[in-house]
């Protein structure tokens, strides 16, 4: 009589356990779930931002200047008669692609950096860390601002600038992890059977650091957002005619006493934005830190 072995059905167990961990931490935490809800809405408001434009941000009508929130004008209209909730609506290609292209650009030059100077060592880890601590030595918002008007007053510039500035932090981040990393024994074997520092870096150490990464990217899109309204309420920004929050709110101050609308709504959309990407970075944080999840 010959023994048969039964194999246990292969289920999704595991994947639907996951997806109800996720579940419970979202519900633990609603402004998550909220600060999802106000990304996903400005995400699709970039996206389809001259769909939902009701007039043309840059038509410019005297005759209807500086009127206040109507049927016709929700956010009224600035000093020479342009629908100031087209502009706002217009804005946001620009404040929020400038700060996912500033995160992108930081994250990206920053992560492979302090991977490699963490993975190489010695003589060149010691001069990146150096310069970095350079850099994190004068204020962020100072150094932003003379890196813009040194390249020159445009969104690009300020995009590029802001993105050098936070460079540093992926950097330092990804490097610490990367001394964590580099004396495992898995890393010990790869390199026993060959395998060389790009190879390291980009199969097995890239892969263990995406999460803290991708936390800190969440959470400094909002700040992206904040540094490029700055600069473009002092000038070293998006210029004229081009819809930006911060330049737009500069543009109000003129008439805040009387005409609060003008820096009001831009300036909101600011805080909103940037208030929605911090939220859910901080639930990202949660459900991607193992310790996070234990409290």
């Amino acid at each position: 009589m010959s023994l048969q072995i039964i194999q246990p059905p292969v289920t999704a167990v595991p994947r639907f356990a996951r997806l109800l961990r996720v579940g419970w931490i979202v519900r633990r935490s609603p402004l998550t779930l909220f600060g999802g809800f106000i990304m996903a809405v400005m995400l699709a408001v970039t996206l389809f931002a001259p769909v939902l434009t009701p007039q043309d941000p840059n038509a410019i009508q005297l005759a209807l200047r500086l009127q206040a929130p109507s049927a016709a004008h929700w956010f009224g209209t600035d000093e020479v008669g342009r629908d100031l909730f087209s502009r706002v609506m217009a804005g946001s290609r620009q404040s929020v692609a400038a700060g996912l292209a500033v995160v992108f650009i930081a994250g990206t030059l920053g992560s492979l950096l302090g991977c490699f100077s963490g993975m190489v060592g010695g003589l060149a880890d010691a001069l990146i860390m150096r310069c970095m601590d350079v850099m994190l030595s004068v204020p962020s918002l100072v150094l932003t601002m003379a890196l813009a008007a040194a390249l020159g007053p445009s969104l690009t510039n300020a995009m590029l600038a802001i993105a050098v500035v936070r460079i540093p932090f992926y950097v330092r981040l990804a490097r610490g992890q990367t001394l964590m990393l580099r004396h495992l024994p898995y890393m010990q074997a790869a390199r026993t059977f060959g395998a060389s520092r790009w190879h390291l870096i980009s199969w097995h150490v890239l892969r263990n650091v995406l999460s803290p990464l991708v936390v800190q990217a969440s959470l400094d899109i909002g700040t992206a957002i904040l540094m490029a309204a700055t600069l473009g309420f002092i000038g070293l920004g998006a210029q004229q005619p081009t819809a930006e929050w911060g330049a737009m709110v500069a543009n109000g101050r003129n008439y805040v006493l009387d005409q609060w609308w003008y820096s009001a709504f831009p300036g909101c959309a600011i805080m909103i934005t940037a208030t929605g990407f911090n939220l859910f970075g901080d639930g990202l944080r949660d459900l991607l830190d193992p310790k996070g999840r234990g409290r």
